[in-house]
């Protein structure tokens, strides 16, 4: 499978397009007043302790106070070179006996802020490299699970052999990732100094800055394209910003020469999203419905508590008989709906309605095709089987902000709602306020300032009834159109 990645560069804004033969998978969007949070490690001030919920709210110089549960706390060991310094300990001992108020804690954050919720902080520092992982409060040499176990053991015994040849060391553990399976005993010893260079600038940050302030920042959008994203199926990385591509491929060529190799700055006169027509489906994956080729179509609805996807039929009536249109739309609708989860960036709990097939051997070669569409998501997920109401349950991951939440808010005129009071409504609603102001006060007049669509019904069609209320009130009702307002706003102004 062929993949490209096209990074379009502005001072505000980066956003970066994986490209598998041909079809947009993932995009990613970093904006310059925004950047995420995940990595960075703060020297964070204890604000409350809440043991009802053994959790904590730590202050590290947001808007909002992130959140620490008990769970994230790791405690210090006999030993132990300070109160940051933790270990896991089973079964936890209560948040309220580790941190107290007014603590200064080094802290990391692990998930981004979302919606009104904080972000979410860990006490153990995890720093990662282009081959490993650093836990410098740990001692422990691992190798990541996607590795074949038959390759683990001896890989371990390579790292460890590494790490305890570099006496200056001080400790720490080390995870080797996936992208270090084939790397050489250079290439890891290389990663291990850098990383352990760079704790050693945290540590000494910590003492020299106050609390709530940054200590260390994860790497950018660009850098983590060359780190996380680009792989041995990336055929090419193209950026369209000549002072990025310096910058970006002097890095790549000091931390991961093998990724900077497939740079190249584009120079068409086209935008480089034009290439693929990514802007338009930027476009779609902010819209419910997702058109499959066969007919059949998708709606994606996202909610605060979970995504439902409904797979129709649509057009489609081009199989045999009802059965095989049945199964070839949901088998179709299994890789589109994986792929949308990517392209929306969609977590937390996914419901997926597919069409209700008869034949057990159907059922399970789409939930088959479900799994392996979505074995390619570099985000980890979980699927169950069928329900008995033919529904697949599955949970995604969240890691960030869904697409639509990035570049989307709720709409000024519903509120998010998706919809709003008829005209005819709301007309019914102002007459019904006009009665109950007229109850209790009395003024000269009643002028009512509304939508000019509800203001022209009042006009035209209500107009009886608007007369009549003006006579059993014994006021006049006058009228007014505000163009600025939405079509369920109104004021009743008394005069």
């Amino acid at each position: 499978m062929q993949q490209d990645i096209l990074i379009n560069w502005s001072p505000q804004e980066t956003r970066v397009a994986v490209v598998e033969n041909g079809a947009v998978q993932e995009l990613h969007v970093e904006r310059t007043l925004e950047r995420g949070l995940v990595g960075n490690v703060y020297l964070g001030k204890v604000s409350r302790v809440l043991p009802g919920m053994q959790s904590a709210f730590i202050d590290i110089g947001l808007e909002r106070a992130a959140f620490l549960h008990v769970a994230d706390v790791w405690h210090r060991q006999e030993g132990g070179e300070a109160p940051m310094f933790a270990r896991k300990n089973e079964p936890p001992v209560p948040i309220e006996k580790q941190v107290f108020e007014g603590q200064a804690l080094m802290v990391q954050v692990i998930k981004d802020p979302i919606g009104s919720k904080g972000a979410r902080l860990s006490t153990q520092i995890s720093i990662a490299g282009r081959l490993l992982v650093f836990l410098p409060q740990d001692d422990h040499v691992g190798v990541s699970q996607k590795i074949p176990q038959a390759e683990r053991d001896a890989l371990r015994t390579r790292l460890q052999k590494l790490v305890d040849d570099q006496v200056s060391g001080n400790g720490g553990g080390f995870i080797l990732r996936t992208n270090g399976e084939d790397a050489s005993d250079e290439e890891l010893a290389e990663d291990i100094a850098y990383l352990r260079k760079t704790w050693a600038g945290i540590r000494q940050a910590a003492l020299t800055h106050p609390p709530t302030s940054l200590l260390y920042q994860d790497l950018s959008l660009l850098q983590r394209v060359l780190r996380d994203l680009a792989g041995e199926q990336t055929q090419s990385i193209r950026i369209d910003s000549r002072e990025q591509f310096v910058a970006l491929k002097a890095f790549g060529n000091e931390f991961m020469p093998a990724a900077a190799a497939k740079l190249q700055l584009y120079k068409g006169e086209r935008p480089i999203f034009d290439l693929y027509s990514i802007d338009e489906e930027i476009a779609l994956a902010l819209g419910r419905r997702v058109q499959l080729k066969s007919g059949g179509y998708l709606i994606v609805d996202q909610t605060e508590a979970l995504t439902t996807i409904d797979v129709n039929t649509g057009g489609y009536v081009g199989a045999r008989n009802f059965d095989d249109t049945i199964f070839k739309t949901n088998l179709e609708a299994a890789g589109a709906i994986a792929r949308q989860l990517r392209l929306r960036n969609l977590g937390g709990i996914v419901i997926a309605d597919f069409i209700d097939m008869l034949r057990e051997d159907h059922q399970a070669a789409v939930l088959a095709e479900f799994r392996k569409q979505l074995a390619r998501d570099r985000v980890k997920t979980m699927v169950g089987g069928f329900s008995q109401l033919g529904l697949v349950e599955m949970t995604r991951k969240r890691t960030r902000e869904s697409l639509a939440h990035m570049l989307c808010e709720p709409c000024p005129t519903c509120q998010g709602a998706g919809q709003v009071k008829t005209a005819r409504s709301v007309c019914y609603d102002i007459l019904r306020e006009v009665l109950r102001e007229a109850r209790q006060f009395n003024p000269r007049e009643f002028r009512v300032v509304a939508s000019p669509r509800v203001v022209e019904l009042f006009l035209d069609e209500e107009s009886q009834h608007l007369a009549g209320l003006s006579d059993f009130i014994g006021k006049p009702i006058s009228l007014q159109a505000e163009s600025a307002m939405g079509q369920a706003q109104y004021d009743i102004v008394l005069l």
